[in-house]
């Protein structure tokens, strides 16, 4: 009987990678045409048909309304955060606000909900990863970015069981990238994964002992990534034609589409030329309908100078964690870059600068996060085998211990606008405190308690997540009914509640209602949805 397939999942704003531990090596798996990256973007053809992967990505310029991009961007924040508002600027497919203040994407007439979109890509990966293995994939490790709050967590592993998949964890991507690193090799060594993706920016500080991958901190932006360099560039670009032809570009939808692949082909150019000889041809038209082309040249020098203040953002973010590390940059053994904006000189040089060495360049940024959460997948569904990373090397029992921690500050709203800490930023995982609250009225049957992560003792200026909601209370005098309230953040980095009536030990109903989530009953129904809805689907290898 062949060994229960499970795969791990690296869900990328630009990029999606899915790898497996099959016999002794974590395999990336490749697409039908041998691509071992796959594009995510869901394009929705005229037809009905939902392409993902390269085919979609295809039709970013042909179709740009109804092609899905950098969807990660927006998982599990509701529609009026100012990063959903930037989103909805300049990105050229429609977001609404749905129920709950839910990102709403429309395509085609039609509404779905970011988790939705993730979960097209993620049906898309499963296809790929049943037709290498050769059997039926049901359970995967998906990765998030270290810094993502609950709510995009949560909005994570909605998009997982949407597509099917039961997810069996949400791993850091930082912390899987140091599981393949150092998994099997028996290192004693202090390392830092320095992930620039590209949407976010990660950082953690990790010590390794043999089997054990301790965190030791973590800090990052979820909104920092190559995203943001490619849009420095597409300003370049309307700019230039701007000045040489009084036309701007703005506005053209097709147009920026255009540009908006231009800049992308620019900067992964450029981390390994010189100088990029750009030619764009009849990106417009001029009067009496004249093509209007866009001919200019660009240095790995004016892209550095573009780039540069974003990296540097990245480096106060990686103060924040060596501050809560209690070290200091020159403390560090290794650094392993992760994400394909680390391939930019730029990055590279800056991240020597800082650290005092040189970074690891010999390890795939784009598929070192998927190959860790493949060796975390098969650590929880088989123990004793022997696993090393792709491409040989290490090997051992998947008996391996990781100890992440919490990447932001769990609390509560109290009297007079403050937020009281629950659970401290760079909390290990999993962990646990308890509070008591009360009645403030007489039979007073429901508690409403505001929730947020981040640090400050000002409530409105950390993240709201949303509620806390204590139901059927039993009847009595204010202040007569005590409730013991236990808040946990899981191994998934996710907020468990659970309560108890102090008097009568009766335990009371208690739930977090996040702001921007999907509701669940609508869960099954979306992946009903989806199951029914024509996909390109992937040929058998």
């Amino acid at each position: 009987m062949s060994e229960e397939a499970v795969v791990g999942i690296d869900l990328g704003t630009s990029n999606t990678v899915v790898a497996v531990v099959q016999g002794s090596k974590a395999t990336v798996i490749p697409d039908q045409d041998g691509r071992r990256i796959h594009p995510s973007v869901v394009s929705f053809h005229p037809n009905g048909t939902v392409l993902v992967g390269q085919d979609a990505k295809r039709r970013r310029v042909i179709d740009p309304q109804n092609t899905v991009y950098s969807s990660k961007r927006l998982i599990g924040r509701p529609a009026r955060a100012e990063q959903v508002k930037a989103m909805m600027e300049r990105a050229p497919y429609e977001v609404i606000e749905g129920e709950n203040q839910q990102s709403v994407v429309m395509a085609r007439g039609n509404e779905y909900t970011v988790p939705e979109i993730s979960a097209f890509i993620l049906r898309h990966v499963r296809a790929l990863a049943e037709a290498h293995i050769g059997q039926e994939v049901e359970k995967a490790v998906i990765t998030v970015p270290a810094n993502f709050n609950d709510a995009q967590r949560e909005a994570t592993r909605a998009a997982g069981r949407i597509a099917g998949l039961q997810v069996l964890r949400i791993l850091n991507e930082p912390t899987a990238a140091a599981l393949a690193y150092g998994y099997g090799r028996g290192m004693t060594n202090r390392i830092v994964i320095y992930d620039f993706g590209g949407g976010t920016f990660d950082i953690t500080i990790l010590q390794l002992n043999d089997r054990v991958f301790e965190v030791l901190s973590t800090a990052g932006d979820t909104f920092l990534g190559g995203d943001d360099i490619d849009e420095q560039i597409v300003d370049y670009m309307i700019e230039i034609f701007l000045r040489n032809h009084h036309v701007d570009l703005t506005y053209n939808t097709s147009a920026m589409a255009r540009l908006r692949s231009v800049a992308e082909q620019i900067k992964c150019q450029l981390s390994s030329r010189p100088k990029a000889v750009v030619q764009v041809q009849e990106i417009a038209y001029g009067a009496g309908g004249q093509p209007l082309d866009l001919n200019f040249t660009l240095t790995v020098e004016a892209l550095d100078a573009m780039a540069r203040e974003l990296v540097q953002r990245s480096f106060l973010i990686c103060d924040e964690a060596v501050s809560l590390a209690a070290l200091s940059p020159t403390q560090i053994d290794d650094v392993v870059m992760v994400g394909g904006s680390t391939r930019m000189p730029l990055v590279r040089e800056a991240a020597k600068g800082y650290f005092g060495i040189d970074p690891r360049t010999d390890i795939n940024p784009d598929e070192v996060v998927a190959v860790g959460a493949a060796i975390q997948a098969a650590a929880l569904v088989r123990s004793g085998a022997a696993v090393g990373p792709s491409g040989g090397g290490g090997g051992g029992a998947i008996d391996s211990v990781l100890l992440d921690v919490t990447p932001r500050a769990l609390g509560i709203g109290v009297v007079g606008g403050y937020a009281e800490t629950i659970i401290y930023r760079n909390a290990q995982i999993p962990v646990e405190q308890t509070r008591k609250f009360t009645t403030s009225q007489d039979n007073q049957q429901v508690v409403r308690i505001q929730v947020c992560q981040g640090e400050s003792r000002i409530f409105e200026e950390n993240e709201p997540l949303g509620e806390l909601v204590f139901d059927d209370l039993r009847q009595a005098p204010r202040g007569k009914v005590e409730v013991e309230v236990t808040f946990e953040i899981d191994t998934n980095g996710i907020l468990q509640v659970s309560a108890i009536d102090t008097d009568t030990g009766r335990r009371q109903r208690a739930h977090v209602e996040l702001v921007g989530s999907v509701d669940e009953g609508k869960i099954e129904q979306m992946q009903r949805r989806q199951e029914q809805m024509p996909t390109a689907v992937p040929e058998s290898r």
